[in-house]
């Protein structure tokens, strides 16, 4: 969990009757004050690129190690969410868990607690499509805009800024971020109103979960087979079979890298939300439900804070085979 906030009841603040364009001021360099929360393996780098864009930046983490860089470029570190909110225009949120988005946000000494009118709350954290809808309820009632804002693209997007950035919220707050949203991300789509970012992050991790599957059984079988994986790569990444997870992770699968750009944890929490979603529209996702088993298998193996891509530790297991390469 991320900080020690409590969920409380919020007090109620009646929005001030002005104009909203007043209460929502553009945003710009040097002027619009930037709060971060949470500097992990992603947060860190989409931060930075918003410092390198010009805006200063409040920060929090748990671990304030975490948000040296950061603060060695400019940031300035305070000791809780509320003390991001009261130091900022736009609070961005992307941290582990959504008892965590509910604790920064909504807890005693979450964001809100600190929030005056005309601040924007930006979770970009992937969580639950309800809590969204709750967040954006809550926010409302204090004269704050709330969005949703789940990212895919991994360490490797977070780093360059070409994240795909999945939008919830009122169309004129989206288009406010913007200017922010285009510093992290090459691909931001709004989807409607709040949750629907959400809804539309787990559309990509069940896309993602078994196109996982689909990698590693490629590579165990060219592994029997006696091909050389990286060959292989050379002849399948870029034909019809060509995907992200191909490019992106079965380089780092044949190399041993299982260094987290996105912890395996993290993608379990995703796809139990995924499958949530699903049953509650009597939806049945069989494909999706056997890649939560085989994750959870790899967090059984003692890799649960390792990248996604060690689905092939997991695989190789099942098929007695050691990984890298040679069978036992």
């Amino acid at each position: 969990m991320l900080g020690n906030c409590t969920s409380a009841p919020l007090p109620t603040r009646e929005p001030t009757n002005v104009n909203k364009e007043q209460l929502f001021p553009t945003i710009a360099p040097g002027k619009t004050r930037i709060g971060w929360i949470g500097t992990g393996v992603m947060g860190s780098s989409m931060c930075g690129h918003l410092i390198a864009g010009g805006y200063k930046a409040t920060v929090f983490n748990r671990s304030p190690e975490k948000a040296g860089s950061l603060v060695d470029r400019g940031a300035v570190m305070v000791n809780s969410p509320q003390e991001v909110a009261v130091q900022s225009d736009v609070v961005f949120t992307i941290v582990g868990f959504p008892t965590d988005v509910e604790h920064v946000i909504l807890g005693e000494n979450g964001v809100l607690s600190g929030a005056s009118e005309g601040m924007t709350i930006v979770d970009m954290t992937t969580s639950k499509p309800s809590l969204a809808e709750r967040i954006a309820q809550e926010s409302g009632k204090r004269g704050v805009a709330s969005i949703d804002a789940p990212v895919s693209g991994g360490d490797t997007g977070a780093r360059n800024g070409t994240l795909s950035i999945m939008v919830g919220g009122a169309a004129a707050d989206v288009s406010r971020m913007n200017p922010l949203f285009e510093l992290m991300g090459s691909t931001i789509v709004r989807q409607g109103g709040p949750g629907r970012g959400q809804h539309t992050k787990m559309v990509n991790q069940t896309l993602i979960a078994s196109g996982m599957i689909a990698v590693c059984e490629a590579l165990l079988y060219a592994t029997k087979a006696g091909l050389d994986l990286t060959t292989v790569l050379q002849s399948v990444s870029s034909g019809a079979a060509g995907s992200w997870s191909l490019t992106n992770m079965a380089p780092r699968m044949i190399e041993g890298d299982f260094d987290p750009g996105f912890f395996v944890e993290h993608f379990i929490k995703d796809m139990r939300i995924a499958l949530d979603e699903a049953a509650a529209m009597n939806l049945a996702l069989p494909g999706l439900a056997l890649a939560q088993q085989l994750y959870q298998a790899v967090v059984a193996q003692g890799h649960a804070k390792d990248g996604t891509q060690a689905l092939i530790l997991a695989m190789a297991e099942l098929n007695q085979v050691n990984w890298q390469g040679t069978e036992p």
